[in-house]
């Protein structure tokens, strides 16, 4: 792989080279050059090696290199961001416990197979629909309205899902909870790759999935709780409508974050995005060492900005208008290679079929013979969450490409234990996610990655005794899929839910916010495939063969992470766009784990 040094050698020379008046592409009229006419928050005057060297001198990173530590102002606006996460987590998991809960609350009558089904699959499709979209609305008005926009959208789809009477009105409810989360799947990676450190950036997107994983737990242990405590009319009204105070708390919060560094100098807001920079390296008043850092850093960035206009204006583009972005990102050989790269690790996250593995992971291990299969279920989910944890310290110091080379073999052999441990099992097909009765307080709690959440499974009268009482083979069969399974989950949280999530890095600032919009959906998407289709494959191919068709997927997954999935942990995001230039940005004789 190459160096951050070689990656970032042409940004150096472009800065060079016009810090000594040899900039060709700034003629009279020339957007870029406006960007830096504009009244500077910090004296700019040293050149890169007066810069590196004050640097050295007071042990600050220099332009282009990894920061020591994240500062408590980014851990704190990290913080704040991931209540996104945790909101996604607690909406896409809460709605099982809530179905269960409803009885004839809706429409004054029991719900249907294909009522739980919409009111479930509401959210997944509207979170296709708007995540690309949100790209539009990040680059015009920035990645903070967003924010607000979602959190606005969260609280609404609160209230209308726990005033609702009607089926139809509970739909509209998940939908509109379906376009907060897709625009917040969306946007808080986004937000936190462009904001973090690059030493940093790695683990402060992670902590957005452990949001995620932890909402989950959230929504299960309330699910739990409110139908065995609360009132059985109303619960589930409790239970949805509980999605407002963590939005309304962010929204609260959100209106005092700063914008992202990137887009400030995108929209031609140089001064603000130096104020940003210094406070996330440490604090604005860090002295003239920290101004020369918030200086660099910003004419990196513009730089980059001013490569991208004039290579549109060369080809006859338009300038950054989202039509001209969306013809950048599929024209441009690079960025090519990026949404390829994005899309197959957002696509790979749902096809490995861990989310309908965790949406019917209270039935199928009430099917296998355990007594309490809702909480086996929760072990689960909490495994999930607990190695989401020890990822966010491993994928900065590992990189992305050897945890997701070390953690897909694991997977692998997870799907083709489980696949062994179902072959001496009659375990039949759940007609639906969601047929328990009132009584059952079990909720299956979804993946990290997005989805309608898990439908509690029937709880069947094992008799006596635990594991392997209901199985047509040898006793230790439920146990093998148990041990397997959290194989399979273990790994998966440590590298395939995260990765895919760091997105952001492959796409240059123009086309950033598209690419990352695009891939999201492509994760919605596949989402939507594997859910409709995880049954029938049951039926069709019995359970071993579905999970051995999960195996051959992530098979062909690392073979593709293999040969296209670059490092870049480490690099700064001018840095790690510019490994896609020539080619696919890495050694593989080096590259490898």
């Amino acid at each position: 792989m190459p160096s951050s040094q070689s990656a970032g050698a042409p940004l150096m020379a472009d800065r060079q080279d016009r810090d000594h008046g040899k900039d060709p592409g700034r003629n009279a009229g020339d957007d870029s050059a406006a960007l830096l006419q504009q009244e500077d928050y910090y004296a700019d005057a040293a050149d890169d090696g007066d810069i590196a060297a004050e640097l050295d001198l007071v042990g600050l990173p220099k332009p282009g290199q990894p920061s020591a530590r994240a500062g408590v102002f980014v851990w704190l606006l990290t913080m704040a961001a991931c209540i996104s996460g945790l909101l996604f987590g607690y909406d896409t998991g809460v709605i099982s416990a809530a179905l269960v809960s409803i009885g004839t609350s809706l429409s004054d009558r029991e719900l249907t197979s294909f009522d739980k089904s919409i009111i479930t699959s509401s959210t997944a499709l509207f979170a296709l629909i708007v995540s690309p979209f949100s790209s539009i609305v990040a680059d015009a008005l920035g990645r903070r309205r967003v924010l607000l926009l979602a959190d606005f959208l969260f609280i609404i789809g609160a209230l209308l899902q726990s005033s609702a009477h009607t089926v139809t009105s509970m739909v509209l409810g998940r939908a509109v909870i379906g376009a907060a989360v897709g625009a917040a799947s969306f946007v808080v990676p986004l937000y936190l790759a462009e904001l973090a450190p690059a030493s940093h950036r790695g683990r402060l997107v992670t902590m957005n999935v452990l949001s995620i994983t932890l909402g989950q737990v959230v929504a299960y242990v309330v699910g739990w709780a409110l139908s065995v405590w609360g009132d059985r009319v109303s619960a589930w009204r409790y239970m949805v409508g509980l999605g407002a105070l963590p939005a309304a708390l962010q929204l609260s919060v959100v209106m005092y974050m700063p914008e992202t560094p990137r887009w400030l100098v995108m929209v031609g807001r140089s001064a603000m995005a130096k104020r940003v920079v210094a406070q996330v390296a440490g604090g604005s008043n860090g002295g003239a060492a920290m101004a020369a850092t918030a200086a660099a850093v910003v004419r990196e960035i513009e730089d980059e900005i001013r490569g991208e206009r004039e290579a549109m204006r060369r080809e006859g583009s338009p300038r950054l208008e989202w039509w001209g972005g969306w013809r950048e990102l599929v024209a441009v050989q690079r960025n090519r290679r990026a949404l390829t790269i994005a899309c197959l690790l957002q696509g790979l996250q749902q096809l490995c079929g861990f989310n309908s593995l965790m949406y019917f992971s209270a039935t199928i291990f009430s099917l296998v013979g355990f007594r309490t299969p809702t909480m086996t279920a929760m072990t689960v989910a909490v495994t999930n969450f607990l190695f989401t944890v020890v990822a966010l310290f491993l994928i900065d110091r590992i990189g992305r490409r050897r945890i997701l080379l070390y953690s897909l073999p694991f997977m692998i052999g997870g799907l083709v234990l489980s696949a062994y441990g179902f072959s001496f099992i009659d375990l039949g097909v759940p007609e639906a996610p969601s047929t328990t009765t009132a009584g059952d307080s079990g909720v299956g709690v979804p993946g990290s990655g997005p989805g309608p959440g898990p439908g509690p499974g029937p709880e069947p009268d094992t008799g006596e005794g635990g594991a392997g009482a209901g199985a047509e083979g040898p006793e230790g069969a439920a146990f093998i899929i148990l041990v397997s399974i959290m194989v399979y989950v273990a790994s998966y949280a440590l590298g395939l839910g995260n990765v895919p999530w760091m997105q952001s890095e492959l796409f240059p600032l123009a086309v950033r916010s598209i690419g990352s919009g695009v891939a999201t959906a492509t994760n919605w998407g596949a989402n939507f495939i594997v859910g409709l289709t995880f049954l029938p494959l049951m039926e069709l191919l019995s359970p071993s063969l579905t999970f051995m068709l999960y195996a051959a997927i992530c098979v062909v997954g690392y073979v593709l992470v293999w040969q296209i999935y670059p490092e870049t942990a480490g690099l700064s995001l001018e840095e790690a766009t510019m490994l896609l230039e020539n080619g696919w940005g890495f050694d593989r004789r080096t590259d490898s784990p």
